[in-house]
């Protein structure tokens, strides 16, 4: 059986995964061929490259958007304004667009699957914080694009790799606070502590947020068990997925261990 085992020393978050997944052989241009099936490919560009993340080669994976010229200033009294000019037309989905998005993509059942089950553990989470129906939840930070990619591409790579089995380390999330759409918050962010209720967290004091809800949404859907170590396992790929953050003493990975069982 093939098993994968993530190594969230240093956190986790969407696109970390997919980098970690595409490094340890995930295939990047089957993946975008994939991804189109969505029919939102007009709306952004992905790239990947390596980097040294203090001494470990990795790869870092973004989704760049094209024609959002306001990214990061969901402004709640412009929402409105926004629905008839293409530019903005995702700047807010909701979570009844993400899943006809999803559910019309004619995706492998397993990719679809794991794509609505991590949107339905981060919808859930979002609806309880803001006391919204969940068909109603307005993503902002994780309706953007770049997080359908990240989960969609995710469930793609998992599919790709025939993984049949996942594992993960305890996670850390990190301290301090963040801006978000609301304003100052702690970290981690609510929604991210919602969605790692049952998920073993491990203690870090760095000032960041090392854990996204992209991140948390992932593992709690695709976990079958968290321990410390490594599962027994013949390992055969390993994978590092650079984050976005720089710290003077650590690296900024995810790492993946896929072996057989």
């Amino acid at each position: 059986m093939k098993i994968l085992y993530f190594d969230c020393f240093s956190g986790i978050s969407g696109d970390m995964v997919i980098g970690a997944l595409l490094d340890a052989g995930g295939d990047f241009e089957k993946m975008k061929v994939e991804l189109k099936k969505m029919q939102v490919d007009e709306e952004y560009e992905l790239e990947r490259y390596k980097v040294d993340m203090n001494g470990i080669n990795s790869t870092k994976f973004n989704v760049i958007i094209k024609n959002d010229h306001h990214h990061e200033t969901h402004d709640k009294l412009d929402e409105h304004q926004h629905t008839h000019d293409h530019h903005h037309h995702h700047a807010h989905r909701t979570y009844k667009d993400i899943v006809h998005m999803i559910d019309s993509a004619s995706f492998p059942e397993r990719v679809k699957n794991i794509a609505l089950e991590v949107f339905e553990k981060i919808g859930k989470a979002e609806s309880k914080i803001h006391n919204v129906p969940l068909e109603k939840v307005h993503f902002h930070e994780v309706g953007a694009i770049d997080s359908i990619i990240d989960i969609v591409g995710a469930a793609i790579l998992i599919h790709q790799l025939e993984i049949q089995s996942v594992h993960c380390s305890p996670v850390p999330l990190g301290t301090g606070n963040i801006q978000i759409d609301h304003g100052l918050y702690p970290v981690p962010a609510p929604a991210t502590l919602e969605i790692m209720k049952g998920i073993p967290i491990q203690e870090n004091s760095l000032k960041a947020e090392l854990t996204t809800p992209t991140g948390a949404g992932i593992i709690a859907v695709l976990a079958e068990q968290f321990r410390a170590s490594f599962p027994p396992m013949t390992v055969e790929k390993i994978g590092y997925g650079a984050g976005t953050k720089t710290f003077p003493d650590r690296p900024n990975v995810l790492r993946v261990v896929i072996g057989d069982i």
